[in-house]
């Protein structure tokens, strides 16, 4: 018995959230090996018991039709109890096909584990709903950004295994990828970060939270409503429709905390919350949280940092 996770690459390098998925693997008990369409790269250093490799012309460009034919005569091969994805876009693509090939259902974004269910939620985050796992493998779920913490996974030195695959019937020729414009800055790799939310009430007030993260010597970010007003350049926002972020520390600012933003922070290995409202969600996931006004705690905030710091 085993559980198979399957990692994405993107330009030679893994998303971070497919050790997550490991990570998330792991609740399982069983020993966790993991799939790597191309080089074994990172995956090889990692706390897993086996990396299968997986090269083939027909693979250098993504479809549906290949990842789910390779995927299906590896499983087949391997005989997991538990198949699970990290929760991207691709994903989305073609597991549910997947899982229609052995008859089973794919949960998708899912929270929480055991083995016999999965947790996912509803209404914005608002509800948690226990899925049972089907009765016998292999059962398909992918994990939600930041509900594992990826820093968890520790160092290793698992087999390494190439497997053969035949692939036919590919029926989609890719496209050239499409290409982000290059942003100012790469929030995935600060290891600090003051967010703002919608508490901040004018943009003139924005250079105050500004004046914390210089301070700290972080970045400044922001919940969805100050981007879309302006304020702050789209490429600062943390959330479902912005960057998905997982710094040393995460200072909240006036953000109430939905569930749109929390899956681009909560991975966070500190969370500080500042928020007049007691009971807004966003302490819930916060470790530290500081019911106050923001305009002054954020002033005497900076003081203390400043004066620390000399």
């Amino acid at each position: 018995m085993s559980v198979l996770v399957v990692l994405e690459q993107s330009n030679g390098q893994f998303h971070r959230m497919g050790w997550e998925a490991i990570v998330a693997a792991k609740q399982f008990g069983l020993p966790v090996s993991v799939a790597t369409i191309g080089p074994a790269g990172d995956a090889a250093a990692k706390d897993v018991a086996k990396v299968y490799t997986i090269e083939h012309a027909d693979l250098a460009a993504y479809s549906a039709d290949g990842y789910t034919s390779t995927l299906e005569q590896l499983i087949r091969a391997t005989n997991p109890e538990y198949v699970v994805f990290p929760h991207t876009y691709q994903v989305r693509d073609f597991a549910p096909k997947l899982a229609t090939r052995f008859g089973k259902v794919f949960i998708s974004d899912v929270v929480k584990l055991t083995k016999t269910t999965a947790v996912r939620q509803l209404f914005q985050g608002k509800l948690n709903a226990d899925y049972a796992l089907p009765a016998s493998g292999p059962r398909f779920l992918s994990i939600q950004a930041g509900a594992f913490r990826g820093d968890q996974l520790g160092g290793g030195t698992p087999a390494v295994e190439p497997f053969a695959v035949q692939i036919s019937g590919i029926r989609v020729k890719a496209e050239a990828p499409f290409r982000e414009s290059s942003r100012a800055v790469d929030l995935t790799a600060a290891d600090i970060i003051v967010s703002v939310g919608r508490g901040i009430k004018e943009q003139e007030n924005i250079a105050m939270v500004e004046e914390l993260a210089a301070a700290l010597g972080g970045e400044i970010a922001a919940s969805r409503p100050i981007c879309d007003n302006g304020w702050l350049p789209m490429e600062r926002q943390v959330g479902s429709s912005g960057q998905t972020v997982a710094p040393k520390v995460y200072i909240a600012v006036g953000i109430s905390g939905a569930i749109q933003h929390q899956v681009g922070m909560k991975g966070s290995k500190c969370i500080v919350a500042i928020n007049k409202d007691p009971d807004a969600p966003i302490f819930e996931v916060a470790d530290y949280g500081i019911v106050g006004d923001l305009f002054d705690v954020v002033p005497a905030l900076t003081e203390a940092v400043k004066k620390l710091k000399g």
